[in-house]
């Protein structure tokens, strides 16, 4: 498994090894940082809470709007009417599992079309 750079195997696992170690630091100080501080401050709790979606979205929106790499915002595209169709659901029923079937529903109907 040596990449075609020259690299022995052995510095790539050393490598990943490292990152991983790191990873696992900088998310666990975190924690310590949080039990020596004590509560967050109620203006960044506010902030955390929006996170989640962001990240979310940021995952999601090109796999909706991406089409061949290229935008594709119409009817045509049928991953985006079925994000919008989910999201009217998510909105009006606040059920996850519900939106999941909706939107999983008109993606499998569009694409029977």
């Amino acid at each position: 498994m040596a990449p075609a750079s020259g690299v022995s195997a052995t510095t790539v696992w050393l490598v990943v090894l490292a990152v991983a170690v790191g990873t696992l630091a900088y998310r666990l100080s975190f924690f310590v940082l949080l039990d020596r501080v004590g509560d967050l401050p109620p203006l960044l709790e506010r902030g955390l809470a929006y996170l989640p979606p962001a990240v979310f979205a940021a995952i999601a929106l090109p796999g909706v709007v991406l089409l061949d790499g290229t935008l594709a915002l119409s009817v045509a595209n049928e991953r985006l009417l079925a994000a919008a169709v989910a999201a009217v659901v998510a909105w009006r029923t606040g059920s996850l599992v519900a939106t999941v079937v909706v939107g999983m529903g008109v993606v499998l109907l569009v694409g029977a079309l």
